[in-house]
């Protein structure tokens, strides 16, 4: 080849024979048994079309050379800082790229480039935190949906704190399989924030009001979380999340009342091991024996509101009435609803002991009340519409309560 004269023609070809002529060259490059030198004057022709003044050569080049592993690695990577039509192709497909160039491109690169990169057919763990921290929205959503991505839990929570407004990305990510605990905790978080402003903005309800709802909806949320959590990974499971709220100044009292209401004491038991730094096998042993002053002394090293123990105390005793945590019962209710004669019944041990300042616990005991009914109403519902036989579960908690 004489590169000389290949090069003196690509200056004065019409463009759409120097874009026949650049596929054509590189074709041969990857398929003809070329001695070393003139592999090297191929290079060089090669080259040259890179500062041809039509895109189109260039892109001609991109489709060839994209998936091709014996490319001339430095044509490749010319060609995956070129302008982003052109960049994408090899970006995506490329085996020549490291994945320090494919960091180094994503952090230069517009979105489309950078979620080119993101559909790889592998993306490994760090580029996909490159992409997480430095990545336009639409390259997060990119890496979210693609089942190639090595998508750690740190940057997944990173995805969520710079674009967890927006509900494609949050959807993208809730179809990931086996999604950490600590992020569908943000998930929620990102969730009730968009909602809350939606509302606040449209002057739907006051911000007081929705702030109540929004905390709410999060504690329900979060009791989903941990039980679904400690289905999976078991108590250790649950500890991590109790830590992550914690951090994220979601473990409250109400979420831990929540969370006995539900029938779940290992939420319960895993939050006062966080607070109070107590191992959580003896806070097991002092939390069974909830009527001693161990349990007392436990509660309040915690931090908890010492005029919310009775609450607790009918709470845990409720539990231990209905046979909750027996594995041999298989007509526990799910861990993550809660339990309308349970609720009741700690609403009529607080209601006979309160002189006042119990006010404010009977005010969300009355809320958690018609939450039950609600939830009960909606199976009925539920049922009815399916045709199947409906099992009143308040009916069966009585009957347990009657036998126990």
């Amino acid at each position: 080849m004489n590169v000389r004269n290949f090069l003196q023609w690509a200056q004065t070809a019409p463009t759409a024979l120097r874009v026949d002529g650049a596929g054509a060259l590189a074709r041969a490059y990857l398929v003809s048994d070329l001695a070393p030198a003139m592999k090297r004057e191929a290079e060089t022709a090669l080259a040259g079309l890179l500062d041809d003044p039509s895109p189109l050569v260039r892109r001609a080049l991109a489709k060839v050379f994209a998936s091709a592993p014996n490319a001339p690695h430095s044509i490749v990577s010319a060609l995956a800082n070129d302008q982003s039509d052109i960049a994408a192709m090899v970006l995506a497909r490329s085996p020549l790229l490291s994945e320090s160039e494919l960091i180094d491109c994503a952090a230069v690169g517009d979105v489309f480039s950078q979620s080119a990169i993101a559909l790889r057919a592998h993306v490994p763990t760090g580029l996909a935190s490159a992409i997480a921290e430095i990545g336009a929205c639409e390259a997060l959503i990119s890496l979210a949906v693609n089942p190639g991505a090595e998508l750690p839990a740190f940057a997944m929570r990173r995805m969520i704190e710079r674009f967890g407004d927006d509900a494609q990305l949050r959807e993208a990510l809730l179809g990931r399989p086996f999604l950490p605990a600590a992020v569908r905790v943000d998930l929620v978080e990102a969730t009730a924030a968009s909602l809350a402003s939606f509302v606040l903005d449209r002057d739907w309800l006051s911000p007081e009001r929705t702030r109540r709802i929004m905390q709410e909806a999060r504690d329900k949320a979060n009791v989903v979380i941990a039980s679904s959590s400690e289905d999976v990974e078991g108590r250790r499971g649950v500890r991590m999340l109790v830590g992550h709220l914690r951090r994220k100044a979601r473990l409250t009292p109400s979420l831990a009342l929540r969370a006995l209401l539900s029938g779940n004491r290992a939420l319960f038991e895993a939050t006062l091991a966080e607070l109070s730094g107590v191992d959580e096998e003896k806070v097991a042993g002092l939390t069974r024996d909830f009527d001693g002053a161990g349990f007392a002394a436990l509660y309040a090293r915690a931090g908890m509101p010492a005029n919310l123990l009775p609450a607790y105390r009918a709470a845990l005793e409720a539990q231990r009435a209905f046979g909750y945590g027996a594995a041999a019962s298989g007509a526990r209710l799910s861990l993550a609803r809660l339990s309308l004669a349970m609720v009741q019944r700690v609403l009529t041990s607080c209601d006979e002991i309160n002189s006042g300042e119990l006010d404010r616990l009977m005010a969300l005991l009355r809320r958690f009340e018609a939450e039950a009914l609600r939830e009960d109403a909606r199976e009925v519902a539920a049922s009815l519409a399916n045709g199947a036989p409906f099992v009143d579960m308040a009916a069966l908690e009585a009957q347990l309560l009657e036998a126990a």
